[in-house]
């Protein structure tokens, strides 16, 4: 046994055991007479949540032992290095500072598809595997939709880490996961800048300011970052919760996608917002009623990214058209929803492949180009479609990696010809393989007198897609 951290809640050991490989942690509450409860809860907490964990965004939960006897947890233990080993080398390169964004927000869309909200998000919680993973760690102050909040029901202060703090945390609900989203803006702003964007406040009133007042843009403070990065940190940052990106799954792609973030006046900041814009919220946050909680279940549908798998060859026209009036209708049920339009520019083993259409367009450019006036009938707002052009030697493989790479929630595609009964080897791959729920959309029969369009909804377990 190695005893590797002494916090202010509980010690940190590395143990073995004969039959144990690799070595595990193991993390004891400090409990004293005197001491404040937080800490007893806290660990009450991470007991009940860990074991609900899996993936490896999370450390794997091995045993525990309760306060009837010795209270410990034994978790798995992760190799790797914390942010924090970063945090004395900012600023980094803004190409490094997305590379964790990514990693990040991907894991807590896993984090919070399985109902948990981290709520003390910060470099020194975040580990990063050998694999290039990043795994988040820590989960006293966590918040799983489906269990009882210890931290909640007995404790009348915010809880968290100072400088990490979202404001709907600060006005002591712990229901939104956006609060994630908020903190991991925070720790990029920190790392592209070397300044925390709202200091480090001790006082209550000093912690009150962020539930109005907004940063100084990261761009007055790092130059070299591009008008895109700041969008997005500035998007995280967003006082009001319903200002900031709706999911972290949205945030991931964004950062994997910069050449498609819209930009906005956050984009060309050079100063935080005046004293008027800082009062009307000031002003807001005082008088509106106070919103009742959601469930997570709830906020994950009502935000939703809907990929479309679209075939722009001209022999397909019609059923493209097909594929965008399902993914209209999909996309009207849920207001806060993505849509992400796809395709796949086949390209071969064997030979160079001709980088330009019949038009003498760049390939890559030109299906971008059409792709966005496929989906412009839609009446959606700009940020609210992104066009992805993937090229890959696989289709279907292409399609189910971007699917699971992007958290995608719900898949449109078209399957197959009218002409024939089957759907097509990739549409079959794609909804047996597919990570979400597939819908496939299809052409009648030319003999069908039955409405354009017919629609079939599977899990990705169902055995079949395009």
């Amino acid at each position: 046994m190695e005893r590797l951290h002494v916090g202010g809640m509980a010690h940190i050991w590395r143990v073995t055991r004969d039959d144990m490989s690799p070595p595990a942690i193991l993390k004891a509450p400090i409990v004293q007479d005197g001491d404040d409860a937080t800490a007893i809860v806290s660990f009450e907490m991470e007991q009940m949540i860990l074991p609900l964990l899996s993936g490896p965004h999370a450390p794997k939960f091995i045993a525990s032992g309760d306060f009837s006897k010795k209270p410990y947890i034994v978790m798995e233990w992760v190799e790797g290095a914390s942010l924090l080993d970063r945090v004395d080398d900012a600023p980094l390169p803004a190409s490094q500072v997305v590379e964790i964004g990514i990693g990040v927000a991907r894991a807590l869309t896993d984090l919070h598809r399985q109902n948990v909200i981290h709520l003390d998000l910060k470099p020194s919680n975040i580990m990063r595997r050998p694999d290039g993973e990043f795994t988040l760690i820590d989960f006293g102050l966590s918040r799983h939709d489906l269990l009882p909040d210890l931290l909640a029901e007995e404790f009348r202060v915010p809880i968290g880490t100072g400088p990490y703090l979202s404001p709907e945390q600060i006005a002591r609900d712990r229901s939104d996961p956006r609060s994630d989203i908020f903190a991991l803006g925070v720790v990029l702003y920190y790392l592209l800048t070397g300044v925390r964007p709202f200091g480090y406040p001790r006082k209550k009133a000093a912690l009150a300011r962020r539930l109005w007042r907004d940063p100084e843009p990261p761009r007055s403070l790092n130059p070299d970052c591009p008008p895109w990065l700041q969008e997005a940190i500035l998007h995280c940052l967003e006082p009001e919760a319903d200002q900031r990106y709706s999911t972290a799954a949205q945030l991931a792609l964004d950062l994997a996608n910069p050449g498609q973030i819209r930009l906005t006046g956050r984009a060309e900041k050079s100063r935080a917002d005046s004293w008027l814009t800082a009062r009307r919220r000031w002003w807001r946050q005082k008088f509106e009623p106070t919103r009742f909680s959601r469930s997570m279940a709830s906020r994950r549908a009502s935000a939703p990214i809907v990929m479309a798998a679209i075939d722009l060859a001209a022999e397909n026209a019609a059923l493209a058209e097909v594929v965008r009036d399902t993914a209209g209708r999909v996309m009207k049920t849920a207001p806060g929803a993505r849509l992400a339009c796809v395709t796949v520019i086949k390209t071969s083993r064997l030979r160079i492949d001709n980088p330009q259409d019949e038009q003498g367009r760049n390939l890559h450019v030109g299906r971008l180009v059409d792709m966005r006036a496929w989906a412009s009938g839609l009446g959606l707002r700009p940020e609210q479609v992104t066009a992805h052009a993937l090229e890959a030697t696989d289709p279907a493989a292409a399609l189910i990696d971007f699917a699971r790479e992007n958290h995608v929630d719900q898949l449109v595609i078209g399957a197959g010809s009218p002409r024939r009964r089957d759907i097509g080897p990739v549409a079959a791959r794609i909804a047996a393989q597919a990570p979400c729920t597939v819908t496939l959309v299809r052409l009648p029969r030319p003999t069908d007198p039955a409405p354009l369009g017919e629609e079939i909804e599977t899990e990705p377990d169902a055995g079949f897609g395009i």
